[in-house]
């Protein structure tokens, strides 16, 4: 276990912002990661858990505490089952499971950060969501002092949502168990229309793995959401807000002030999300706001590959970030009378 003092925490981040940790320690087996965690409860010192950084916001006075960065290994495939350890990269992992010819994840490539930190978010993309293959997590429980395994329905998952995210304090991911598909060497049905229309494909359809893979690639590529640091368009959190998801109350007004700001033909996104909620685009309401790509004059500015990812040009602070972030959120709900929700979870600053 590695353990360094007033160490800088930005280089952690795939935004590479944020100030330094009082301590931080490295652990790369389960037992060293609960050491750590007890360790912490046990003196009170505050705790920030580290995965990949690619879901974090950390504020440029940094982290009075330890930060504890989980770089655990350890992938198993078992048949159509597959555990990984909950600092395994993810991409990483995906990979792995197409070469294997298991379908399930397969559209989830490229997505930066580890394997721990995807029933968290319920880590999604083009049509999947871990939710569907996550069968078990094994998991550090700070309040029962034990280690335990949750079933899927424990982990409560919903849109971009989990009960790790509701509680974060509660559970320290250490090991995430999925059951995939052996299809023959072909994807899952392809649920994306994006997706579908790149591969030549209808919607449902399956195609080759491999073929699946390379494709989100090249479209997380062009929006800058493959991770590259001499484009500083990665230089993000991908996504930074989620989509919105309204009752049909809410839906109806945001249509009403549509047509009042861009006319009578202009129809918002809108997808069945559930019991009478519809599910609009976070990206097209920044864009028809007036914020397009590459928007901003500062060190902090919208991608000029994507409106949904806010990025650092190379010099700027957490709080350039978020003077951004603010104005982007300002600037919907005053057009569009709907509030973003921050998708990255932040420290020590808050929108």
């Amino acid at each position: 276990m590695q353990v360094l003092h007033d160490a800088p925490l930005a280089p952690l981040t795939t935004f590479r912002l944020g100030g330094p940790a009082t301590r931080l320690v490295t652990a790369v087996t389960d037992a060293e990661v609960i050491a750590a965690v007890r360790e912490a409860d046990d003196s009170g010192t505050p705790l920030l858990v580290i995965g990949g950084g690619s879901n974090l916001v950390i504020g440029d006075k940094g982290f009075d505490g330890t930060a504890l960065r989980i770089a655990t290994r350890g992938v198993e495939m078992r048949g159509t089952t597959l555990e990984l350890a909950a600092g395994e990269v993810w991409t990483d992992a995906v990979a792995r499971t197409v070469e294997a010819g298991l379908a399930g994840i397969e559209c989830l490539a490229g997505i930066p950060g580890s394997a721990g930190a995807t029933p968290i978010q319920n880590v999604g993309a083009y049509g999947q969501e871990v939710s569907s293959t996550i069968t078990e997590v094994i998991a550090y429980d700070r309040r029962a002092g034990e280690t335990v395994t949750l079933t899927n329905e424990e982990c409560a998952f919903a849109y971009r949502h989990s009960r790790f995210k509701a509680d974060p304090e509660r559970h320290v991911v250490l090991r995430v168990r999925f059951e995939l598909e052996d299809a023959g060497g072909l994807s899952a049905p392809v649920r994306y229309a994006e997706a579908a229309r790149a591969l030549g494909v209808e919607p449902g359809d399956r195609v080759p793995l491999a073929e699946a893979r390379e494709t989100v690639l090249k479209l997380r590529a062009g929006k800058g959401m493959v991770l590259d640091p001499e484009d500083h368009d990665t230089w993000s959190a991908g996504s930074f807000f989620t989509n919105p998801i309204l009752t049909g109350e809410q839906f109806d007004a945001f249509h009403a002030r549509v047509r009042e700001r861009l006319g009578d033909g202009v129809e918002p996104p809108a997808y069945p999300a559930g019991e009478g909620r519809t599910k609009t685009s976070a990206a097209w309401l920044i864009d028809k706001a007036g914020f397009t790509k590459g928007y901003g004059t500062g060190p902090a500015r919208i991608s000029t590959k994507h409106t949904l990812a806010l990025t650092n040009r190379g010099a700027a602070t957490t709080e350039d970030l978020l003077a951004l972030a603010r104005e982007v959120v300002a600037g919907v709900r005053e057009a569009f009378g709907i509030t973003l929700v921050n998708e990255p979870v932040t420290v020590g600053v808050s929108l």
